[in-house]
């Protein structure tokens, strides 16, 4: 690595992106005094991230493999617009080396690591060896090539029971089996596949130990093209469904700071191992007794990257972007200093009193919290349509506070702020889990939800002692009503006072 490169003018960035992610680019993009180009679908026309660019294009239908995932239709806006960068953000083709190396040839700017970094973090397998080279500890698990008799051999003989299949160019629990007895193997192996085969067409699977009560902590890192790399300490990720977060924070409560000192250190140990350059996350299982492996990297900014920042006062976006123009970091690891803590809550189109089905819509109410502490990042507004082509997540929502628990008790009054009706959200969820006893101690794994966790059924029905007050108080309206409307008062007070009061009642 060289100390000098020459300094990239950025005045124009593509965003390869949607939602929420798309706006919080633009308006860091905005700050910096760079112009934004979007880019929708035929039912992200009227979407905030197209309002709030400079410019926007249309790419195509619903479907993303027609226009989100189209690596030619994207860089042909590139190629209009004339921009001078793209940026992914997350999901969609942010982790796909093919479209970064396409950004790359039309001579424009990256907003991520180099393709050779996403090519040897994307392939599990591989970079299970890679990590292991570079002695990061990793679990226990198969060699790459091995054929299924030869991997049965090893899961029976060598690994043991229980286990983890894992698809090797998969992420987001597809092409994933938990397997508990040798009798379980050949058809957890069978479907493992055929899944992968679907969602990433690689049906290349391997084995894991599976590591029980484990916690999900990972690392965020900062690496710029002169070799430096820090880490911005650790995220708890291990509220989550499926393999699916839910809630995120920082720091962790379960990390102390020997442990944090030892997985920062691993976290910038693997990004040097790649070659990696720009914001990346080391996605860590941590056991009951501290001992953490290396599980994969996310090679983009990260759906929970909010909480980071306001920790530590790093804007990673912009960070992103000063490191794509050939600038040096803006910090070193010493000036990383922990400040309070924040908490996320995914705010999801989703029925959590429904096994979590997904909901469409049209949102009739919105009110989003605010008030100190609170942070809101967003895609969505009254009227907006809710469709069933993309993820289910409609914002987030971020509180910081002094302490954990100054931090949850804001997220509880901020969750109780927020409205959204015309369909089916998961508030409810993060309600009742912050009055969970477990998790306000901090004693939870990532299995806590599925095994541990109750939500309460939701109550259409009155107790009976509330609905008779009702009854009493609504009675008493109707006759103050009747007798207003009738004769007015002497102070002749307006009867919309009383017929408003009537309908708060009623209502």
């Amino acid at each position: 690595m060289t100390d000098q490169m020459p300094v990239i003018n950025i005045k124009k960035i593509l965003i390869a992106n949607r939602g929420e992610i798309a706006i919080r680019i633009i308006r860091a993009c905005r700050e910096l005094g760079i112009q934004t180009v979007a880019v929708y679908s035929d039912v992200d026309r009227e979407s905030l991230h197209v309002r709030h660019a400079d410019e926007a294009y249309h790419i195509g239908p619903p479907a993303p493999r027609e226009s989100y995932l189209a690596i030619e239709k994207l860089i042909d806006v590139a190629k209009r617009a004339k921009v001078d960068a793209v940026h992914p953000g997350y999901g969609f083709l942010s982790e796909r080396a093919p479209f970064a190396q396409a950004v790359m040839d039309e001579g424009l700017v990256w907003i991520g690591p180099p393709p050779s970094a996403i090519n040897a973090m994307g392939d599990k397998e591989a970079a299970r060896e890679r990590m292991k080279a570079a002695g990061v500890p990793v679990i226990p698990g198969t060699e790459p090539g091995l054929s299924d008799e030869e991997l049965m051999n090893a899961a029976h003989n060598i690994i043991g029971y229980p286990l983890l299949l894992k698809a090797a160019a998969g992420g987001g629990g597809k092409g994933m089996r938990i397997v508990r007895s040798q009798e379980e193997l050949p058809a957890a192996l069978e479907s493992a596949r055929r899944e992968a085969l679907n969602a990433f067409g690689d049906g290349r699977v391997y084995v894991e130990r599976l590591v029980e009560n484990a916690r999900h902590i990972e690392i965020q890192v900062l690496a710029d093209h002169f070799g430096n790399v820090i880490h911005l300490c650790e995220r708890e990720c291990s509220i989550q469904r499926r393999h699916q977060k839910l809630v995120e924070e920082a720091p962790s409560v379960f990390v102390d700071d020997d442990l944090r000192a030892a997985m920062g250190h691993m976290g910038v140990q693997a990004a040097q191992a790649v070659g990696y350059v720009g914001a990346g996350t080391i996605e860590c299982l941590v056991d009951k007794d501290r001992n953490y492996y290396f599980m994969e990297m996310n090679t983009r900014i990260q759906v929970e990257h909010p909480v980071t920042e306001l920790i530590t006062g790093v804007d990673l976006i912009k960070e992103q972007i000063r490191i794509a123009r050939g600038r040096k970091l803006g910090l070193t690891q010493e000036e990383v200093k922990i400040n309070g803590h924040a908490i996320e809550c995914r705010i999801n189109a989703e029925d959590p009193y429904n096994n979590f089905m997904p909901s469409a819509g049209r949102i009739s109410t919105y009110m989003a919290p605010s008030g100190p502490g609170v942070r809101v990042d967003s895609g969505i507004y009254e009227g907006y349509e809710v469709t069933p082509y993309y993820d289910s997540m409609l914002a987030k929502l971020i509180c910081w506070g002094e302490s954990r628990g100054a931090a949850l008790l804001r997220m509880r009054r901020a969750l109780d702020e927020y409205k959204i009706m015309g369909l089916k959200t998961n508030i409810p969820f993060h309600q009742t889990l912050l009055d969970s006893q477990r998790f306000l101690a901090g004693r939870f794994d990532t299995k806590f939800v599925e095994d541990q966790f109750v939500m309460q059924e939701e109550s259409t029905t009155l107790r009976p002692d509330v609905a008779a007050i009702l009854a009493a108080l609504v009675e008493h309206a109707n006759r103050q009503q009747a007798a207003q409307i009738v004769k007015r008062n002497a102070r002749d007070t307006s009867n919309w006072k009383w017929i408003s009061r009537y309908e708060g009642i009623r209502g």
